[in-house]
This record gives structure tokens, C-alpha cells and sequence, in this order.
């Protein structure tokens, strides 16, 4: 059955981390949910180039981080934070295509 991320993630959100690099994560809402993604590895690098239209240079990391069953992901900011030509200064309006993730799931 095919579902999409919205209905496992309780958080799903960007911000910056530092004026170059934006910061996306994923908290799961249950521990099942992390450990498919993470077994899967649903969320990989060409995921991400993919929905962010970057280069692998661009994925700068994708942390699984366990204890919270959450996944970050840095890339490279298109444009530094404030300069002209950036339509988000906070990195906080990032996330929306990590919405669109789907992935076949048993139930």
C-alpha cells in the first residue's frame, strides 16, 4: 500500500543552520516508522537531490538520530540567508517537499 510521510511524521520542518546551510528533519511518530525509513533508506542522498533539485555536493548529511527516532538532513542553501535573491531568511518554509515522499508500507 502506498502512503505518504505526512501520515508517520509528527514533525516534518526546516530551519537554518548557519547563514549557508539549511537543516531539515523528521520525527517519526512511532519507532516503526523510523526503523523502515531508516532500514529502507528511504531518505537518502538522491531522494534529496531530487526534491531539492541540488548536487550531491549540495547534501552535505543525513543523520539518523535514534534516541528520538528523527532523521536530519543539511544541504547547502541556494542563496546565503539575507542576501537578495533569498525568499526565506529563517530557512523555516524549506520543508515543503520532503510533503511529498511516498513509500509502500504493509498493514
Amino acid at each position: 500500500m502506498k502512503r505518504n510521510i505526512r501520515e508517520v511524521a509528527r514533525v516534518i520542518r526546516s530551519k537554518n543552520a548557519g547563514p549557508y546551510e539549511l537543516t531539515l528533519d523528521i520525527l517519526f511518530k512511532e519507532r516503526r516508522w523510523y526503523e523502515l525509513f531508516k532500514s529502507r533508506n528511504i531518505v537518502n542522498e538522491d531522494l534529496i537531490c531530487q526534491l531539492y533539485k541540488v548536487s550531491k555536493e549540495d547534501v552535505l548529511g543525513i543523520i539518523w538520530f535514534e534516541p528520538v527516532s528523527a532523521v536530519k538532513i543539511t544541504i547547502r542553501r541556494p542563496c546565503p540567508s539575507g542576501s537578495p535573491g533569498d525568499t526565506d531568511i529563517y530557512g523555516a518554509q524549506q520543508h515543503a517537499p520532503l510533503l511529498e515522499i511516498e513509500f509502500e508500507a504493509e498493514e
